[in-house]
């Protein structure tokens, strides 16, 4: 939705303010949630967007020869202050990172189906009988 679609609606509910009730309550917490949830949205686009421009550039600069390629992505996570420190577990950061790889890699595949057994077959379905 729009900002103007938001403005629409919330006056919309507004001339409806004598007939109030909870409905109307209702409608203004959802639209405020709406509202907020898209900010979230794009507030993440913006980052996400900050960070791939930060690592594209860093495998570009990488590409070229710069003798200190990482300093676009340096400088985008010292903004965030996500830059590891000296005293913290690298080798936690690496397994977080192959870790956070294979999750992602299991989101792309499709879920596995099993099969329901014999035994579940004849249990399932409208001609299942109880027995005597």
């Amino acid at each position: 939705m729009t900002r103007s679609e938001f403005d629409d609606i919330r006056a919309h509910i507004a001339a409806d303010e004598g007939d109030s009730d909870g409905l109307l309550v209702l409608a203004r917490t959802l639209l405020d949630d709406l509202e907020q949830a898209r900010l979230r949205e794009a507030t993440l686009r913006a980052r996400y967007l900050e960070l791939l421009t930060a690592a594209r550039a860093t495998i570009a600069s990488d590409i070229v020869g710069d003798p200190n390629p990482l300093t676009f992505l340096r400088h985008e996570l010292g903004r965030r202050g996500q830059l590891p420190a000296a005293d913290e577990d690298v080798m936690r950061i690496l397994s977080d990172a192959r870790t956070a790889a294979e999750l992602i890699a299991h989101l792309a595949e499709p879920p596995a189906r099993s099969r329901p057994s014999t035994r579940m077959r004849r249990c399932i379905g409208p001609t299942r009988r109880l027995a005597r």
